[in-house]
Order: structure tokens, then C-alpha cells, then sequence
């Protein structure tokens, strides 16, 4: 996999705010910033949107699930192979919205990684993040559920988790990256979280849903 490691990646998730021309102008936004900072931001669109904006956009994108099955008769899942040929870099993989069992994260984590992509596991406490470091991907993300969408920040409400999920997964795999979410919506946010030895952050609702992207992205990254 290549070395482009993100700093921000934002996940577009299914809001209203998230497809057709406002994806785009999310998309514009993020590069827009990276440009001008110097930090990598990733985005992670719907399936629908990763064809146009990897072919529109310099960024990484990512797709927000694939499954672990190879191609074939599998009606209705997402192949690792199909989002890789639309343009995708990387794919996330156990997010809260779509968790899948361990036996299932390996699977996809599998599948992704013969399809070339890059795979940030998601994980909801510290004993997941070390379950999934033994996957090797190339990101752990650790976001408390409970948090998520709150605006309430994990890196102030729970600091513990970011700091604790880091040492679990450096001690299984110390090649494995980490990301903090859940509640990152400002620049110092995003300090705390790397200060707690996050290596980045994975929001959604502060930039997708904001009126003005671009200002919160220029924030986030200001700190960094």
C-alpha cells in the first residue's frame, strides 16, 4: 500500500448534505485546505460519489464498507475489488453504523487488502482496538459510539480511550496507525487527540453537516 497516510478523513456518511453537488463541494473544500496546509484529508463518500470525486479530486477517498467476498455471485454487497476499480484508495471498515463480527472485520480487511486498499478498522473500546491492531490495517479508529454525532469531543469526554486504545495497538502491531472520533469538531480537538498519540481524527457531522466546510476544515487542521 502506498505511504499516504491522512491526517483528517471526514466520512460523508448518508446525510442529505452528503451526495451530488454538495459532496463535491465538500470534496473541493477538503483539497482546497489540504492544499494550503499541507495536511492530507481523506473523505470517505457514498458509494455513488467515489467514481466522480476520485476522478475531480487529488484526495484520497475512501469507500465506508466493503464486504469479505470475492467476486461471484454475492448480489447485494459491496466487493472490495469493484470500489477499488471506481477510484476508491482506501475503505473503512466496522464503523458503529455498520459494525460486522470479528470473524467478518477479518474477512474484509482480507478482501480489501488483495483489492489494494488501504483499511481503517473502526473499534469501540480498547479491547477491539487490540483485536483489530492483530488484523494489521493500516488504521485503527477509535470511536465510543455514545459519542458519535454529540459534538461532545471523545478526546475531552474520554481522553483515556484514545491514550489506552494507542498503547493496546502499538503493543500488538506498532505499525498500525490510530485515528480518534466521536465528537471532533474543532482544531483543538484534533490537538488533543494527537497529543494522546492519535495519529489523525475521523469525523463526519462537524464538516458534512457545517455551513461552511471549508472554515471548519481550515480550523481543524490549524492546530496541527
Amino acid at each position: 500500500m502506498s505511504e499516504i497516510f491522512p491526517k483528517v478523513i471526514v466520512n460523508f456518511k448518508t446525510y442529505k448534505e452528503s451526495f451530488g453537488s454538495s459532496a463535491h463541494n465538500i470534496a473541493k473544500a477538503a483539497e482546497m485546505v489540504s492544499e494550503q496546509s499541507g495536511v492530507l484529508i481523506g473523505i470517505a463518500p457514498g458509494y455513488m460519489e467515489i467514481h466522480p470525486l476520485s476522478k475531480h479530486f487529488s484526495l484520497p477517498v475512501y469507500a465506508q464498507h466493503v464486504d469479505g467476498v470475492t467476486p461471484g455471485a454475492h448480489t447485494g454487497h459491496i466487493l472490495a475489488e469493484a470500489v477499488r476499480a471506481a477510484g476508491a484508495f482506501g475503505t473503512l471498515i466496522n464503523h458503529s453504523e455498520r459494525r460486522l463480527t470479528l470473524a467478518d472485520v477479518a474477512g474484509a480487511v482480507d478482501a480489501a487488502k488483495k483489492a489494494h486498499l488501504q483499511t481503517v478498522v473502526c473499534t469501540n473500546n480498547i479491547m477491539t482496538s487490540a483485536a483489530a491492531a492483530a488484523f494489521s490495517p493500516d488504521f485503527v479508529a477509535i470511536e465510543p459510539p455514545e459519542l458519535i454525532g454529540t459534538g461532545v469531543s471523545v478526546a475531552t469526554a474520554d481522553p483515556a480511550i484514545i491514550s489506552n486504545s494507542v498503547n493496546a495497538v502499538k503493543d500488538i502491531n506498532s505499525r498500525v496507525r490510530v485515528l480518534a472520533g466521536a465528537g471532533i469538531s474543532t482544531g483543538e480537538c484534533v490537538k488533543k487527540a494527537i497529543e494522546l498519540g492519535a495519529d489523525g481524527v475521523l469525523l463526519a457531522s462537524g464538516v458534512v453537516k457545517a455551513k461552511n466546510p471549508e472554515e471548519v476544515l481550515s480550523d481543524l487542521v490549524s492546530k496541527i
